[in-house]
């Protein structure tokens, strides 16, 4: 079982720590202790959830359009660098930057600037999955 704490779920369901703490209170998430005795909950619990909650918005957008992009990042436009034919946004969503390149009219139609809230919609036919930590591996049959 990958236990996860509660700050680590929480990040992972887009929520606040007291969220989390919230539903492990109620017992929608099961509580665990971790070898450092710290509050914790089973990741497979956590991408269960994640899983259900994305469920009822996969195929539409906040405004109910249905459409093949499920990858939908909210955050806020901490720049724009346009001229006259191409725009670059950035976003800080979470703890992620993402960059969009755009035409200069799109931007200029969707009156992006600074410190407003916008979402990043992503397809991609690519994604690289990376573990984040090693994990210890024992050698059976080796003697």
């Amino acid at each position: 079982m990958t236990l996860l704490r509660i700050s680590e779920a929480a990040r992972f369901l887009g929520v606040s720590d007291d969220s989390v703490r919230r539903w492990v209170a109620s017992g929608r998430l099961n509580a665990h202790t971790d070898g450092a005795g710290r509050a914790a909950v089973d990741g497979v619990e956590v991408a269960q959830l994640v899983k259900d909650g994305t469920s009822t918005l996969q195929g539409s957008g906040e405004d109910g359009v249905p459409s093949s992009a499920r990858n939908r990042f909210r955050g806020l436009v901490t720049d724009v660098v346009m001229d006259t034919v191409m725009a670059q946004v950035e976003l800080q969503c979470g703890p992620f930057r993402v960059v969009s390149l755009m035409s200069a009219e799109a931007a200029r139609d969707l009156g992006l600037e600074p410190g407003m809230p916008a979402t990043a919609v992503v397809k991609a036919t690519t994604v690289i999955v990376e573990r984040t930590e090693r994990a210890e591996r024992t050698e059976q049959g080796v003697g």
